[in-house]
Parts: structure tokens; C-alpha cells; sequence
């Protein structure tokens, strides 16, 4: 029922035709989600900053061995160290500016990121890249999982 969500897809099935190099997956489930994460250096995320709806595919996306970017939304928040265990766009004054002045924003941020950091040390220092690979798998590892999920959810429901 959200037909704004729904036009927005359209509208990129049908501009992604107009390029060679880009692709729009649909009828997306667990099987090609899996593929797609383990296939993937970088797992970009970028919500409109705060409607990151949990987070779980950037979660997964580290388990597997890709490079979190994404906006400072949701899990990232406990997770993020910028140049360390993933990329994050910079927060800008959501409170204060209209959402298309968000979204050039955020855009501005996240080609300044790509071209500028991310691009270079995947080309130029393979070393720091396979550190941050590592980084972010042992860090979602340790923090992202079920038995922290459930004692928290325990504590807040039933201890305090």
C-alpha cells in the first residue's frame, strides 16, 4: 500500500534502462539477497535520515564481507566508525531543510566519499581495505546478534 514507494521503484525500472551498467532487481527475497552479499565489496545504503527501517541487510552485508555506506540511520549508529569499519555520509540539518535540499546533501556527501575515499583505498591500499573488511565483520559480529537482541528486549520488557 505504498504507492509513493512503488512509483519511486517504477520510476527507477525505467530510468535504469537508459544505462548499460545499471541493474534493478526485482522480486528480491532471501536467496538473491544472499547473493547479492556475498558478491558485494561496498553495500550502500543511503534511507532519507530517520526512516532506516532496522538495518538487517547492512548487518548481513558485513557478515559477508561488504563495506557498509550508508546515511547515520539506524543500527549504523551503534556500529559506525567512519574510515574504519565502514563509510558514512555525514549528517546534514535534516530538521531544518527540505527534503530535496536533504537529498542534494546527502548526494554531495556521498560522491565527495566515494570518489574521494572509498575508490582510492579499494584501488590504491588494499591492505586498509581487507582492515576495514575484517573490522567490520568482527565488529556486526560481536554486536549484532540474536542473544543481544533477546536480553535486551528482556530487559526492557520484563526487568526494568
Amino acid at each position: 500500500m505504498d504507492y509513493g514507494a512503488i512509483s519511486v521503484f517504477n520510476q527507477l525500472v525505467h530510468l535504469s534502462k537508459n544505462y548499460k551498467n545499471v541493474a534493478v532487481c526485482v522480486d528480491y527475497e532471501l536467496t538473491l539477497s544472499k547473493r547479492l552479499k556475498q558478491a558485494s565489496d561496498v553495500w550502500l545504503n543511503n534511507p532519507r535520515v530517520p526512516r532506516e527501517a532496522s538495518g538487517t541487510s547492512g548487518m548481513t552485508a558485513s557478515m559477508n564481507g561488504a563495506v557498509n555506506f550508508s546515511t547515520y540511520d539506524g543500527w549504523i549508529c551503534e556500529f559506525a566508525r567512519h574510515g574504519e569499519n565502514c563509510f558514512i555520509i555525514p549528517q546534514v540539518d535534516y530538521q531544518n531543510l527540505s527534503v530535496q535540499d536533504q537529498d542534494e546533501e546527502d548526494l554531495e556527501h556521498l560522491y565527495d566519499i566515494l570518489e574521494n575515499q572509498i575508490i582510492p583505498m579499494y584501488y590504491d591500499n588494499k591492505r586498509k581495505w581487507r582492515d576495514m573488511v575484517q573490522a567490520g565483520m568482527h565488529d556486526v559480529r560481536f554486536e549484532f546478534e540474536s542473544n543481544r537482541m533477546a536480553k535486551e528486549y528482556y530487559k526492557l520488557m520484563y526487568s526494568e
